[in-house]
């Protein structure tokens, strides 16, 4: 017997659901209340279904942080799978993030923002104030000079060196503010409780910056927190709210769904890229660079292997390879991430370990924290098998992340 954890045992080390609708910000609610009851809602978050989409990301930050009791609608972006037909007739751009209020639909960004402010105050400045136009025009600058060198192949070194120098000019300016600023935020507010946090001028900024300082990493070499103390302080402090760990992707997550959807993101070899994207890559992670917090890997396993179990006949379904080994695979890997004991099951199957390691998604599916203690259980198990076929994830699109056999009738 190889003692391999059954489906039974490993139910035993479940935790309780979280309180989806009025406790901390999660990736799984469809309605959120903070206290309120849920005849007084009347915003709707149309938002994506793979938790991903940074304008998105900008909306449900506001309502979080505001406490606006609303309602979520999830809806496919385009890279993940076929669009909904009645958002569709909803919406002709099926454009994301939408929001619904009293029957009148508010469409891109910027605009939800500025009618939310409107109907209900702002959260630190309104974002049409006239101090922030320097600020938003920097987030704009910055975001180019990331795009222009990491989504640009580079054909000699004078012109990979030039991109980096526009990079670094752009987020220098940044850290700049951040020195000058008593809160260590850009645009501080003050919670109904007296707590400093994030207002409009830093929520703007953060969904891109969470993915620089993701793809940077992986694709250069190059890390935000290590480089810009004040930076680092500002993410650590974002990381200390619920309202932002909910929805923060992880490296893995990010490095990969990043290609398709801007059109590719080129490597620069060097040694610390090579290391930086190998961590990244096996499940190891990065530690405090992608998410600056004390946890309790206890919790966080169990957290990772409730949602596995949720899911596991569907994702046992939609693997692609050695349905007949997989089953058992697994819960080699989920037995060594509850126990920390390593137990080989009798029919290894490293490729298909391998598959579902690098389509866990970050938050979509579980927290950062979570997803990193599955990752590694996974990469112990797989590295047991003899079979090193790479398994190679899409670059042109995330169809193998279409969320269709996941959704309830």
């Amino acid at each position: 017997m190889n003692e391999i954890l059954t489906w039974e045992d490993l139910n035993k080390f479940k935790i309780e659901d979280l309180d989806r609708v009025n406790g901390i910000n999660n990736s799984y609610a469809n309605l959120r209340l903070f206290g309120h009851k849920e005849d007084d809602v009347i915003v709707t978050l149309f938002r994506d279904r793979h938790s991903w989409c940074p304008y998105c990301q900008k909306i449900w930050l506001w309502l979080e942080f505001k406490r606006i009791p609303y309602r979520v609608k999830k809806i496919n972006m385009f890279c993940y799978g076929q669009k909904e037909s009645w958002f569709l007739d909803k919406v002709r751009s099926g454009k994301l993030p939408v929001i619904e209020f009293k029957g009148q639909f508010i469409t891109e960004s910027d605009n939800i923002l500025a009618f939310l402010e409107n109907k209900f105050g702002r959260l630190g400045s309104l974002i049409t104030s006239s101090h922030l136009r320097e600020t938003r025009k920097l987030e704009r600058e910055i975001f180019r000079s990331w795009c222009n060198w990491l989504c640009r192949e580079n054909f000699n070194f004078l012109d990979n060196s030039f991109r980096k120098k526009r990079f670094e000019e752009s987020i220098l300016k940044l850290e700049r503010i951040l020195i000058k600023s008593k809160t260590g935020f850009i645009d501080p507010s003050v919670s109904n409780s007296g707590e400093i946090e994030p207002g409009i001028g830093d929520i703007i900024f953060i969904p891109y910056m969470e993915r620089m300082n993701a793809s940077l990493t992986y694709y250069k070499g190059f890390n935000l927190r290590s480089n810009y103390r004040s930076i680092d302080n500002w993410l650590t402090l974002f990381e200390g709210t619920s309202a932002y760990r909910g929805t923060q992707g992880d490296f893995h997550t990010h490095s990969h769904d990043l290609p398709p959807q801007m059109g590719g993101c080129y490597k620069e070899s060097n040694k610390l890229q090579i290391a930086f994207s190998k961590a990244i890559d096996t499940g190891e992670g990065l530690g405090n660079f992608e998410l600056n917090k004390n946890y309790d890997p206890k919790y966080y396993a169990k957290s990772a292997l409730k949602r596995v179990i949720k899911h596991k006949d569907n994702l046992i379904k939609v693997n692609p390879y050695d349905k007949e080994f997989f089953e058992e695979s697994l819960r080699s890997a989920l037995t060594h991430m509850i126990t920390g004991e390593v137990r080989i099951p009798e029919k290894l199957s490293g490729k298909s370990l391998r598959y579902l390691k690098n389509r866990i998604s970050v938050p979509r599916d579980m927290s950062i924290i979570s997803a990193r203690l599955l990752r590694q259980s996974l990469n112990k198990i797989e590295l047991l098998s003899d079979n090193n076929k790479i398994d190679k994830i899409p670059l042109k699109d995330r169809y193998d992340q279409d969320p269709i056999n996941f959704i309830s009738n």
